[in-house]
């Protein structure tokens, strides 16, 4: 049974019912659960993995529960600097159809690598478009490579542009394929089991590009086979115009008659909501992730985050994709996260416009968006809208998912006064371990599990083909 042990952190944040944050402190693990979690000197003195964290901050894995990992291969390109999602997705959709699974590994490796790197421990990834032999098989086994934990959609597209829908008719599927290739995804990779290391979702991708059986289909065949359902929801005007013009209801509403509300569906986005709209969030349990910088990238508008906790409906965070973002950074993401918390309330609180430059009417103390709570959602609400009760914290009985960081970096430089706080204020760049499952995949700020620069620039190659096919 392989045992890990790590000790003598400076601060140990562990995230748990308490939020306990204690001093000198440390974890013990077996087979990859958490057995132990308290001061170093209460812990076992020996295992096989022995990790001296002195000088160092250790933290929960973070929970990126919204992203395209094969949207690394399409980063910055020129076409789709400067626009909206709409035109930003038309200028891609032919492109991700072109890729190879080879495309995808690499991708799918990259992507993680640089997750990983920030702290990351869970992965979900929403692909959903699979042309030229693709399938989800190509992402699960290069996250397995990397050594992250992974959770997969069987995500979706059947409505092309000449039945009304927005993308082309060449990058969308029959939907009887979808669903048998859905059933075959849950049965060849779901773990339902406590600490799997990977686990499937069903995920159509939008109401303007799947149509209204294949959701209902997708639900049924989702809770028919005990697994999650994901979708984009209420990210942009655009989607709700044309659900308007094409449902006549507004997207929430939409979702509702398709029984696509409930505790086991999480909506990627939930910026144009009302306040009716976060009231069904919030009795249903349908939860959200939060996508702050594909948000801003795009003009998409700021999702009203304050509010979704405030009134309990699950919250996660997401890097998005890695073409509307353009970074794998979750550590980056959550500070974007609470600073843009912080301008929405600052210009718009609940009773009534207020400017960021007005002295006489400050921000309540309850409308800061705290470091503390922004760690809150990209750890254990993350855990939330998986549906995962094994992420999240550490504590007895949770998977060893953790990541440390030096605290003598010259990004902490005078702001040790409250080193969990800095963790967001001050953004360092790198982690010094990350480990998943007991297993330590970046070791002393290095991604251990694979060669990187052989993979980075395999994926530059793959890149650079699929830009110069497109033209």
């Amino acid at each position: 049974m392989a045992t890990l042990l790590a000790r003598n952190a400076d601060v140990l944040v562990t995230m748990d019912d308490e939020r306990r944050e204690l001093r000198r402190a440390g974890l013990f693990a077996r087979d990859g659960f958490i057995e132990q979690v308290g001061s170093t000197v209460d812990l076992p003195q020996t295992a096989d993995i022995v990790l001296d964290l002195d000088g160092q901050m250790l933290l929960p894995g973070l929970i990126n529960a919204h992203h395209h990992l094969d949207q690394v291969l399409t980063r910055n390109i020129p076409a789709a600097q400067n626009t909206n999602l709409f035109n930003w997705l038309k200028a891609h959709y032919r492109i991700w159809a072109s890729r190879t699974p080879e495309d995808s590994r690499t991708a799918t490796i990259v992507a993680c690598a640089e997750l990983a790197l920030t702290g990351c421990t869970t992965v979900f990834d929403h692909a959903y478009v699979f042309q030229n032999g693709c399938r989800v098989d190509d992402q699960i086994a290069a996250a397995k490579e990397v050594g992250v934990r992974f959770v997969a959609s069987r995500g979706s597209m059947s409505l092309g542009e000449s039945k009304g829908g927005l993308p082309p008719d060449e990058c969308v599927e029959e939907e009887d394929a979808i669903l048998a290739d859905c059933e075959r995804v849950i049965a060849a990779h779901h773990d339902p089991n406590p600490g799997a290391m990977t686990q499937v979702a069903l995920a159509p991708c939008s109401p303007f590009s799947v149509t209204p059986e294949l959701m209902r289909d997708s639900a049924t065949m989702a809770r028919e086979k005990g697994v999650r359902l994901h979708t984009h929801l209420c990210e942009t005007l655009d989607e709700e115009r044309y659900t308007l013009q094409t449902f006549g209801l507004r997207p929430v509403a939409y979702m509702e008659t398709l029984d696509w509300t409930g505790d086991d569906v999480w909506y990627a986005h939930g910026v144009h909501v009302n306040d009716d709209e976060i009231g069904v969030f919030a009795r249903s349990g349908t939860g959200v992730c939060h996508c702050p910088s594909s948000n801003m990238r795009l003009a998409s508008g700021i999702a009203p985050v304050r509010k979704y906790l405030d009134r309990g409906v699950k919250t996660g965070l997401g890097v998005d994709g890695s073409a509307s973002n353009d970074a794998n950074a979750m550590l980056a993401e959550a500070r974007q996260a609470m600073l843009l918390a912080r301008l929405q309330m600052g210009l718009l609180p609940p009773e009534g416009p207020r400017t960021l430059l007005s002295t006489s009417d400050p921000l309540r103390a309850d409308e800061w968006m705290t470091a503390r709570e922004v760690l809150g959602i990209a750890t254990r609400g993350g855990a939330d809208v998986l549906g995962r009760s094994d992420i999240g914290m550490l504590a007895p009985g949770r998977c060893a998912d953790f990541f440390t960081l030096d605290l003598n970096q010259v990004a902490f430089a005078g702001a040790l006064g409250d080193p969990v706080a800095a963790t967001l204020f001050c953004l360092p760049p790198r982690t010094v371990y990350t480990v998943v499952n007991g297993n330590v995949v970046v070791d002393r700020g290095e991604l251990v599990t694979l060669d990187l620069a052989k993979e980075v620039a395999a994926h530059n190659r793959n890149a650079a083909r699929l830009l110069a096919e497109a033209g």
